[in-house]
């Protein structure tokens, strides 16, 4: 006999939240996890071998609907997937949690336990390095514990950083100043920051130094003090590179080092020195490593199919190498 499970929602306007437009919230869970559902009054009752997995599913965005949250279906997918893992009791600890406010007000919270356990390893280490495929937030996220640490007062200053690689950090025959000359590499940041502070805030904040975007080269012979620095891209930094910017840290100071190390643009022979840095630095005290992976991509569900498909494929050519 198959199981049947109902899960009261409490009201209308919580059943509404939860069931979605046209009902595609539940029609999805039905979906994912082979269940049959139905309605009655702001009751749902769920039957399948799956219905407990399906109740903690709708327990979790009844809770999320009550303390304000939103549900999306990126969202939705990835606490089917927690609750099939066994996991669901982490899923209202990744869901609630404001991690900044945008200037528009918008609450940004993480949507993953893997970007929860990103954003308390930056806010209780010095140096934190983010690793992993695109579309996981690590750039964003850190971004916006920047611009919170900022506005907090903990730090003075904002610096943004990227490595420079296909111009193999020699911008001098661009046109232009340097702000112009770095804005190709650097526009993903510009973008992130202008989100959190608004487009007059930031251009104010720009023009009295209190954020710097400028490519790793420029970063060499400076102490960084007093501010929460952060390298993105850092795949496409050398060793040499790395070392250099991470002994540039000075007092008071919060560094995040972020990088997809399946996507290195260095020329053959180069070694990543984010590859190295995480390797050789993961036991250092105060200096956190988190890996991040594709079920951490909260871009359009295809991105995690994309990275999946991409990373079998690699592992198979290092497979064929070996042999």
């Amino acid at each position: 006999m198959e199981k049947v499970t109902a899960v009261d929602t409490g009201n209308l306007p919580s059943l509404s939240a939860v069931l979605g437009v046209f009902d595609e919230n539940l029609t999805l869970i039905a979906r994912e996890l082979g269940l049959m559902t139905h309605v009655e009054g702001t009751v749902i009752k769920l039957e399948g071998e799956a219905a407990d997995i399906g109740a903690e599913v709708i327990k979790s965005l009844l809770a999320t609907v009550e303390a304000g949250g939103n549900i999306d279906k990126s969202s939705l997918l990835y606490c089917i997937s927690l609750a099939q893992e066994g996991h669901a009791s982490d899923i209202l600890g990744v869901m609630q949690g404001v991690v900044a406010v945008s200037a528009k007000g918008k609450p940004v919270k993480c949507k993953t336990v893997g970007q929860k356990e990103y954003v308390e390893a930056i806010k209780k280490n010095t140096i934190t390095f983010g690793v992993g495929p695109a579309g996981t937030g690590k750039t964003y996220l850190a971004v916006c514990l920047a611009v919170s640490a900022y506005k907090g007062k903990q730090v003075e200053k904002i610096i943004l950083t990227r490595p420079a690689v296909e111009a193999g950090e020699k911008l001098g025959f661009l046109p232009g100043d340097l702000q112009t000359k770095v804005d190709p590499y650097l526009r993903p940041l510009y973008d992130a920051l202008q989100e959190m502070f608004g487009l007059e805030t930031y251009q104010k904040l720009m023009e009295k130094g209190a954020i710097e975007v400028a490519p790793l080269a420029y970063m060499r012979g400076r102490t960084l003090s007093n501010a929460f620095v952060i390298l993105d891209e850092a795949q496409n930094a050398t060793r040499e590179q790395m070392k250099m910017f991470l002994t540039r840290l000075g007092d008071g100071s919060k560094m995040v080092v972020t990088g997809d190390l399946t996507q290195t643009d260095l020329p053959d022979g180069k070694t990543s020195g984010l590859k190295q840095a995480v390797t050789i630095l993961k036991r250092v005290e105060d200096i956190a490593v988190c890996r991040l992976t594709e079920k951490d991509v909260v871009r359009h569900p295809l991105v995690a199919k994309i990275v999946r498909a991409y990373e079998a494929t690699e592992t198979k050519r290092k497979k064929e190498e070996r042999k």
